[in-house]
């Protein structure tokens, strides 16, 4: 299965291409997509995507792994950045791909052990569990790496949801738990 892993950006895309067999991970290529801010938005759209479209074509993919949405303080950017995503996600779907989306965290989680962890710090970590040299490396095209490795090596428990729990328990939710138990608690 080839895996397609995408750091959207209005300027700058990341990609990455890796293909997962039975017990290995197999890097095809990485990198990004550049196109000056100066160009107008339809022109840094269709740059972007016909580049990609010819990365498809060569890597033939399965499967679509994008970072998900996340919140923006600029409207204006949120929206652009939407406008990428849907572009890049038409261009897979027309080729029969799957799609996936991991949050920033849950990428940072599976491949650093943490889900607070700094993007130079999930770039050290995918490239050592990738076994390539990335010292020049733009971060988005190791985000683009993060995001692909994270879907070829899903956490065993990234599908569970969280259940809301009470930071506190009352003495009387103590005592029932402990005679579930099997104990008691005088007093």
């Amino acid at each position: 299965m080839v895996i397609l892993g995408i750091d959207p950006g209005s300027i700058t895309t990341g990609f990455a291409f890796i293909e997962k067999t039975n017990c290995s991970l197999e890097v095809l290529e990485y990198g990004t997509i550049h196109v000056p801010a100066s160009k107008a938005l339809e022109d840094r759209l269709l740059h972007i995507i016909l580049e990609l479209e010819a990365l498809l074509d060569r890597y033939k993919p399965n499967s679509l792994s994008m970072e998900g949405v996340f919140f923006a303080k600029n409207a204006k950017s949120a929206l652009v950045l939407g406008h990428i995503r849907g572009a890049v996600l038409v261009a897979c779907r027309k080729r029969g791909m799957t799609y996936n989306e991991y949050s920033p965290r849950v990428v940072k989680q599976a491949v650093a052990g943490s889900g607070a962890a700094s993007k130079e710090q999930v770039a050290n970590m995918v490239f050592a569990r990738l076994g390539i040299e990335g010292d020049h490396l733009p971060l988005d095209a190791s985000d683009a790496l993060a995001i692909a490795w994270t879907h070829a090596n899903p956490a065993p428990l990234a599908g569970l949801k969280k259940r809301k729990v009470s930071k506190k328990a009352s003495v009387e939710q103590w005592k029932k738990l402990v005679e579930r138990m099997g104990g008691s608690i005088n007093g």
